[in-house]
């Protein structure tokens, strides 16, 4: 087992390592830019090192640095946690090129599985269901046409490289075809530098469940159940939920199998996820493959038992998955996370960094809080919103959500806006509360 590692990233997901690694006997060191200096948790690591300025792409996405860091502090592995260097297979191999191990996949099947168009090859080969679509990349107008003839509008054309739902636009008809092709790929030069895109059946109203697997590097694979994260706004998911409400029990069945096939064919190791898109007749269809520890991962953990982090750091100090798929059995009850941001709903879910100057956290039987702020705290500018995920856990659904009322309620977070109170708009709609959910829910009933 490893004796040092380094996290390369910042606030909750770095905590959240640091508290795992703590509880295995390993010592960590952080890194953090100038616009991370001071913040309190940086004092529980072992060591950290300042890798640059606040801006990320000078410093948390500085490979150089990085690994410099991680030299200067003797890692033998690189925890990536997500976002920034987690899915780049580059840093990937200079980690390993370096000698230093990187908590997650091989960089080839992190290439193989980042590459939407290749992945979706793959999920041919493993029988898994796909969304009808080209069979590569289109590269103009006239192929589009074609593909978009032979399958029926609306279609959707999507990035092969990154997600967010960046690079995506629907076209409803063949005259929005050509306007929607060029907006999708100037999106993803711009996001990803790789313009490329395909086409695929634009699923209306769909449900987006995605399934938590977890390998070894001996070829044991084992899911542990899915996740509902339909609640979106412009693709950006806001609640999730295990396990999926309104799914039979023979569907999550075969899209937690089909997951497995996918990972297992993949030759991957380590955690990932499986993204499905559900229509209402519950046909699932394959959609991506996240190839890194998510932001919802809590959610899975709540329902098995499981601590995915201390399993990812097991798997890539080459030890055997512990148990199996009949180990972890069915769902243990109901789970709901809410990802708290620093954002006004009120003026469009504008930013809203600042300083808080109060902080109250509930808690409670079967509440869980996932968060690097406290009272004092600058929320700075320069990354993502999320402040904190308030997660509950309850023998149903019903409870799941009326244990999540009341913590919202007690959840006070003083000096800045956060989405706390479109959370509850969200819990108490008729339409959340039957499990009547779809990605377009929240902007169909909840949005002007």
């Amino acid at each position: 087992m490893y004796k040092r590692i380094l996290i390369a990233n910042r606030g909750e997901i770095a905590l959240r390592i640091i508290r795992a690694c703590k509880e295995m006997g390993i010592e960590t060191i952080a890194i953090f830019s100038e616009g991370d200096r001071g913040a309190a948790y940086l004092d529980l690591a072992d060591e950290a090192y300042c890798v640059g300025p606040a801006r990320s792409n000078e410093s948390y996405l500085k490979i150089d640095r990085v690994i410099s860091a991680a030299e200067v502090g003797n890692a033998e592995a690189i925890h990536p946690g997500y976002g920034f260097l987690a899915e780049n297979s580059h840093f990937n191999d200079v980690c390993r090129n370096c000698e230093i191990d990187f908590i997650g996949p091989l960089p080839d099947s992190m290439d193989q599985l980042g590459d939407k168009n290749t992945a979706r090859r793959m999920a041919r080969e493993a029988n898994v269901p796909v969304v009808p679509g080209s069979a590569g990349l289109i590269t103009d107008s006239a192929e589009a046409a074609k593909v978009a003839d032979e399958i029926g509008y609306p279609v959707l054309i999507k990035a092969t490289a990154g997600g967010g739902g960046k690079g995506m636009r629907v076209a409803q008809n063949a005259d929005d075809l050509e306007t929607a092709m060029k907006q999708a790929a100037q999106e993803a030069e711009a996001a990803f530098g790789n313009a490329a895109v395909y086409l695929e059946k634009y699923v209306e109203n769909p449900r987006h469940v995605e399934v938590q697997v977890i390998a070894d590097q001996h070829g044991n694979v084992v899911h542990l159940w899915e996740r509902d994260c339909s609640t979106q706004r412009r693709h950006q998911k806001l609640i999730e939920e295990s396990p999926a409400t309104n799914l039979p029990v023979e569907i999550r069945t075969a899209i937690c199998e089909a997951a497995v096939r996918m990972i297992a064919n993949a030759n991957y190791s380590n955690a990932g996820t499986v993204e499905f898109i559900v229509d209402k007749n519950h046909d699932f269809y394959f959609i991506e493959v996240n190839a890194r520890i998510q932001v919802e991962h809590p959610v899975s953990e709540l329902v098995t038992g499981v601590d995915l982090i201390k399993e990812q750091i097991r798997i890539a100090a080459g030890e055997p998955l512990a148990f199996t798929q009949a180990d972890v059995g069915q769902c243990q009850g109901h789970a709901i996370e809410c990802r708290i941001n620093a954002e006004n709903p009120d003026r469009n879910f504008q930013p809203c960094p600042g300083t808080i100057d109060h902080l109250i956290v509930p808690g409670g039987k079967g509440v869980r809080w996932d968060s690097h702020v406290h009272a004092g705290y600058t929320v700075p500018p320069h990354y993502d919103s999320m402040i904190g995920k308030l997660l509950v856990h309850q023998p149903t659904r019903t409870e799941a959500i009326a244990t999540m009322l009341r913590c919202l309620d007690e959840l006070q977070v003083g000096g800045i806006a956060t989405t706390a109170s479109f959370h509850k708009k969200v819990l108490t709609h008729p339409e959340f509360i039957a499990g009547n959910i779809d990605t377009t829910f929240v902007e169909r009933r909840l949005l002007d």
